[in-house]
């Protein structure tokens, strides 16, 4: 069962679906995130042993399958899943949309959907990732002035607020 909402995009109407993900959708979701996370973040990081040794398709599908994390990711899913939302309580822990598919608000609707559905009040970005921060401001998340290394780097992360 899904989450059905029609966003007004000119004259026309488009479906789309924000539905709970379950373990058939491991691959696709591990693909999603092994490809972001490359893409953002291996300028930053600038380590190739993780990004193309120990980040690997079965190895996060794997990881997220064995720790639980599906029972609190969304999708989007209009036939083709192109992006994700993993939320906490109230922290959105994950947000990831396809390379592919972006720019076009599929990261909006997610973001939304958990502030419309959820208690989210926080998450955690890279600091060096301001494509990310700028987009949490434009959606209601500001700076504080927590920041923490990054478990195992010597980059930082940074809370926002909503």
């Amino acid at each position: 069962m899904g989450y059905k909402y029609e966003p007004e995009k000119g004259n026309t109407k488009e479906m789309h679906i924000i539905r709970r993900a379950t373990e058939a959708d491991i691959s696709r979701i591990a693909e999603i995130l092994v490809f972001a996370k490359r893409m953002k973040y291996r300028s930053i990081f600038k380590d190739d042993v993780y990004a193309f040794g120990e980040l690997q398709v079965l190895t996060v599908a794997e990881k997220y399958i064995e720790n639980g994390f599906l029972d609190n990711m969304f999708l989007y899913d209009d036939g083709i899943i192109k992006g994700l939302i993993r939320i906490d309580k109230d922290e959105i822990l994950e947000l990831y949309v396809d390379h592919f598919f972006q720019g076009q608000g599929i990261g909006s609707e997610l973001i939304e959907y958990a502030k419309e559905n959820f208690q989210v009040s926080f998450l955690w970005t890279i600091e060096k990732n301001t494509d990310a921060i700028r987009f949490y401001e434009a959606h209601g998340f500001l700076l504080t002035d927590n920041r923490k290394l990054e478990e195992g780097t010597t980059e930082y992360i940074v809370m926002m607020r909503n």
